[in-house]
């Protein structure tokens, strides 16, 4: 399991974080039936199902943070939800508390999705080359505050997908690079996060934009790294 996650501005944190997530879906599918048990299938998209997870809200602060949790269901708008490489827009479905004391409230969770914000392009058909330039315009698009115009010069230059050359690793230092900026920018959002109880409404508010920023650094993250990775693939 990730070692964060986090919806809107809340940070699970010890009991709170699940050990599993519920995810995935289905496909929308009409069947057409014809003579002799042959079938005609009409695809209609994907049907994304609820993604549900369980844990416990604990310690001095648990039912409050557990009433913002239930707020933010309340409110039924749209909320970033991250965790390790996974991004989503989200509407809280149902929120229940199995109450014990107040510092120990069992809970079931469970978002619909709006949006799954780092829906890519399948890469079968790319070249290792296309398939890392994918992933950073991937990683430009989910809006994270990282500039990756250096990546982007270095991996597409001449030479840049010919393992062992001078512009492939030139190529290679530059991902790293990106990757090590968007650690840093993630520990940084975490500690701001991680801090003090909440205590007011600007507080919310900033936790909720931190939040959203550490949603899209993750995202970008999740691309830079499958580049890295991808980078191998280079001819040698």
């Amino acid at each position: 399991m990730s070692d964060y996650l986090l919806i809107g501005p809340v940070l699970l944190q010890g009991f709170e974080m699940p050990d599993h997530i519920s995810w995935g879906g289905g496909q929308r599918l009409i069947v057409h039936k014809l003579p002799g048990g042959r079938r005609v299938l009409d695809s209609l998209g994907r049907d994304d199902a609820d993604i549900t997870w369980t844990g416990v809200f604990t310690g001095a602060d648990a039912a409050l943070r557990a009433r913002l949790i239930d707020l933010m269901r309340a409110g039924g708008r749209p909320w970033p939800l991250t965790w390790a490489s996974f991004f989503y827009s989200v509407v809280i479905r149902s929120f229940e508390i199995d109450y014990r004391k107040d510092n120990w409230l069992p809970y079931r969770l469970s978002c619909t999705v709006a949006r799954d914000e780092v829906e890519g392009i399948l890469e079968t058909a790319l070249s290792a080359a296309e398939a890392v330039l994918t992933d950073l315009a991937g990683a430009n698009a989910v809006g994270s505050t990282v500039q990756l115009d250096a990546a982007m010069t270095a991996v597409s230059a001449a030479g840049a997908s010919t393992f062992g050359t001078a512009a492939n690793l030139r190529a290679r230092a530059s991902l790293a690079d990106a990757n090590s900026s968007i650690e840093t920018r993630i520990s940084a959002q975490y500690s701001a996060l991680n801090g003090s109880p909440m205590a007011s409404g600007d507080d919310i508010i900033n936790r909720t934009n931190a939040a959203e920023e550490l949603a899209r650094l993750s995202s970008a993250r999740g691309y830079i790294q499958r580049a890295q990775v991808n980078t191998e693939g280079f001819s040698r």
